[in-house]
């Protein structure tokens, strides 16, 4: 896929940027090691949460079918960032979302809101919660492509 970020937008991919949801248990991380992936070195690409919460080993599961990890890496909060400067930062949940806002009031900073199901909310068999996280993944892997590769970029990542 790296040989095809020559078809990059860069006037859509900001140099950094933050994903923001609740606890950055799921989907926060779960986009941040997506878009890690997805968009180039030079990218800085970060995740926290409102507030810090626990590990999700569902979302070690997801990434892992994907080739990804999150090694070593614990949920944190917005006040754990060394940095709180960014291009971009997505919301994911309404929460973040009203955090953001609040946060950027003062700031040249763009906040997109791009809602996100929790997949924590979803009960029953193993397959059944596996299912509703893979949804999550996969709506995030569109949603960064849609916003950040050119159209060329996304067929060559097929």
């Amino acid at each position: 896929m790296r040989a095809a970020l020559a078809g990059l937008d860069l006037t859509a991919a900001p140099r950094s940027i933050l994903f923001l949801c609740g606890m950055n248990a799921v989907r926060s991380p779960m986009a941040e090691q997506l878009a890690r992936r997805m968009l180039p070195p030079s990218t800085f690409v970060a995740s926290a949460g409102v507030h810090r919460g626990e590990r999700d080993p569902f979302v070690d599961a997801v990434l892992a079918e994907e080739g990804l990890t999150l090694g070593e890496r614990q949920p944190r909060s917005m006040d754990d960032l060394e940095d709180d400067y960014f291009d971009l930062i997505v919301t994911l949940a309404p929460e973040a979302h009203h955090a953001a806002l609040e946060l950027t009031r003062s700031l040249a900073v763009d906040v997109e809101y791009w809602p996100m199901p929790d997949p924590t909310d979803v009960g029953g068999r193993r397959e059944q919660i596996m299912a509703s996280y893979r949804d999550v993944r996969e709506r995030l892997k569109a949603r960064i492509s849609r916003r950040f590769l050119l159209p060329e970029v996304k067929n060559a990542a097929d």
